[in-house]
């Protein structure tokens, strides 16, 4: 159960009621996060939001995008974004299998993943640093200076998600993840 009280979706107003009418539209109902966020800071919600627009308009894939998601969720334990961002990349054409050696930090077997997961751990844990020969894995298999700023925002944007929902223990409203 979440530990910061959102109040009911319905009785919002002023921007938290036009945020929250903004992701109806897009995505068909708010998620418990999104409600959380909204209802505390509304601006705070606007900017995620937007961070994610920037991301959608970008040059990264999809997939890139949710395996990026996915394996910092993981690596931070947020239980509230592993299961958003697995349903999210199975929705975005990743493969169960795919889904499961992400979240583990494992090889997937394809080499373009399989670096990105690489980097984006090693920033992750190395807490934003990489050798030289980390870049230069990165930018053999094809990722480019913009892709960089890219693969950044996207670490920035689901590190505030996982840290709200760690404070907050928000209550999941994704399919629960099977832990084998």
């Amino acid at each position: 159960m979440s530990r910061i009280h959102t109040p009911a979706l319905d009785t919002a107003t002023g921007a938290t009621a036009e945020v929250y009418a903004q992701i109806r539209k897009a995505a068909g109902s708010v998620p418990n996060t999104y409600a959380a966020i909204g209802a505390l800071h509304p601006a705070a919600l606007k900017a995620m939001l937007q961070a994610d627009a920037v991301l959608a308009g970008g040059t990264l894939a999809k997939q890139d995008i949710e395996t990026i998601k996915l394996a910092v969720s993981a690596a931070s334990g947020c239980d509230y974004c592993e299961a958003a961002h697995s349903l999210l990349g199975k929705l975005a054409g990743l493969k169960p299998d795919t889904l499961k050696q992400i979240r583990k930090g494992e090889a997937t077997g394809d080499a373009r993943r399989d670096a990105l997961l690489q980097f984006v751990l090693k920033l992750v844990k190395g807490s934003g640093t990489v050798s030289d020969e980390d870049f230069a894995g990165i930018k053999k298999v094809g990722y480019t200076d913009a892709q960089l700023v890219e693969i950044s925002l996207a670490i920035a944007a689901i590190t505030f998600t996982n840290m709200f929902n760690r404070i907050n223990d928000t209550t999941l409203d994704f399919p629960a993840l099977e832990r084998v």
